[in-house]
């Protein structure tokens, strides 16, 4: 039975051709049951009282007196039909996929894919830009977070869902794409040509990094003496007065996420730095990444948290299912910042919001993308899917971040005409060793 406990919002364009809010998996028994194509009758429901005579009276009617009798593609109809009375609930995350939309968003979580390298969302019934993948052609094209894509090839998008963007956007490795755009605090569109390339994801990396930090004092503009902070640098080469801090990102929540993960922490416990008690603390970067199942939410918070909750589960019948710690954590102790930003979504807000308010980290950067529902995939005939939001997940506080997301402890954006200073990043650094 294939599933999904969709935890974020958005299709990583690839493209990353992927709704960060649309993950699939395979049914899990720590997840709760739902319902399967197995258990929902595929005939019509005779005690139903609603008339779809008007349904077979229009299909009727195009038959017979529709100019173009080749336009008269029934399968692509009854598609459009179904896709109309899903996207009637308007909800972006409630989707019909055609079987090719649906075959496309079951490969976006393996890692590899063609396209632009892009993490779409929905905003203001808009599709934008969450987070181009670094390196991937959408960012050497200069695309940018908080840009609305208003036409693909000349067509419009207002009334696209996520998957049919993707479908649209993505395709083989050298061919191009032009997105008409319209950048964050502009007025005008500009036409962007992007072409696309084969773009590989790994989930998680990380690396010890050498920082330098002083104290500064600010003074008035008469001198006077206000405060002092500590700033702090990369150093490339080792220095004897430089403090040595794991730094560990989690690029996204999909098929092998565990496994890397479980490598990766184990490599990093088994470091010599980690072992000889020399490393300073932990940054955990959770920029840009658009979320993914539930279920790897969970088991990335349980490495940071010895017991407790983590997150909520409400469903539509007001019940509850409660989710906590599952596991021993290796890393429950060790002192450590969480880096968020716009482009962190759904299951990586679950991480993030969990870890600050069971007071385990501080979060630095920016507000979080705020997408607090979750998606079924539930499997159709003939290769079809949908994707039915049926719950919301809340903070460990009871809390609900949709629309509104994840605050940070500090505030801090990244400048955009200084594209090779990370000033989130140094803030973390500064956060941890203050």
């Amino acid at each position: 039975m294939r599933t999904l406990r969709n935890s974020t919002i958005f299709l990583t364009l690839i493209l990353l051709a992927f709704v960060g809010g649309y993950q699939f998996g395979k049914n899990k028994n720590t997840l709760p049951a739902f319902v399967t194509g197995a258990q929902v009758s595929t005939t019509a429901n005779t005690n139903a009282t609603f008339d779809f005579s008007l349904f077979w009276e229009v299909w009727g009617r195009l038959s017979k007196f529709y100019i173009d009798k080749n336009a008269l593609d029934q399968q692509k109809m009854m598609y459009g039909a179904v896709g109309g009375m899903v996207n009637a609930l308007d909800d972006p995350y409630t989707v019909f996929l055609p079987p090719q939309q649906n075959k496309e968003a079951k490969q976006d979580l393996g890692g590899k894919f063609e396209g632009i390298g892009a993490q779409l969302g929905v905003k203001e019934k808009r599709i934008v830009i969450i987070a181009p993948l670094k390196g991937a052609p959408a960012e050497k094209a200069g695309l940018a977070p908080g840009d609305w894509i208003v036409k693909v090839d000349g067509k419009e998008t207002s009334n696209w869902t996520l998957p049919e963007t993707v479908s649209k956007i993505r395709g083989p490795k050298g061919s191009t794409v032009l997105l008409t755009i319209l950048p964050r605090d502009a007025s005008t569109t500009a036409d962007i040509k992007v072409e696309r390339g084969e773009i590989t994801v790994a989930s998680v990396e990380w690396e010890v990094k050498q920082v330098k930090c002083k104290l500064q004092e600010s003074r008035d503009s008469s001198g006077n003496f206000q405060d002092t902070s500590l700033t702090c640098e990369e150093k490339e080469d080792s220095c004897a007065d430089c403090e040595r801090i794991a730094y560990l990102k989690l690029g996204r929540f999909g098929d092998g996420t565990t496994d890397e993960w479980n490598k990766t922490v184990k490599a990093l416990i088994g470091s010599p730095d980690y072992k000889n008690n020399k490393l300073k603390g932990l940054i955990f970067d959770l920029r840009n990444n658009p979320g993914g199942y539930l279920k790897s939410s969970v088991v990335i918070a349980s490495e940071f948290l010895a017991d407790g909750v983590i997150t909520i589960q409400q469903n539509a019948d007001g019940t509850k299912q409660t989710f906590t710690a599952d596991k021993n954590g290796r890393l429950t102790t060790i002192p450590m910042v969480v880096l968020i930003n716009k482009g962190s979504a759904s299951a990586s807000e679950i991480v993030a919001g969990a870890l600050k308010v069971r007071d385990r980290a501080s979060l630095v950067g920016e507000t979080s993308f705020g997408k607090g529902s979750i998606q079924e995939a539930q499997e159709l005939s003939a290769g079809a899917g949908i994707h039915i939001t049926t719950a919301k997940w809340l903070l460990p506080d009871g809390s609900w971040i949709n629309g509104t997301g994840v605050a940070p402890d500090v505030t801090i954006e990244n400048d955009s005409n200084s594209p090779d200073k990370d000033s989130q990043l140094l803030k973390a650094y500064s956060e941890l060793l203050k």
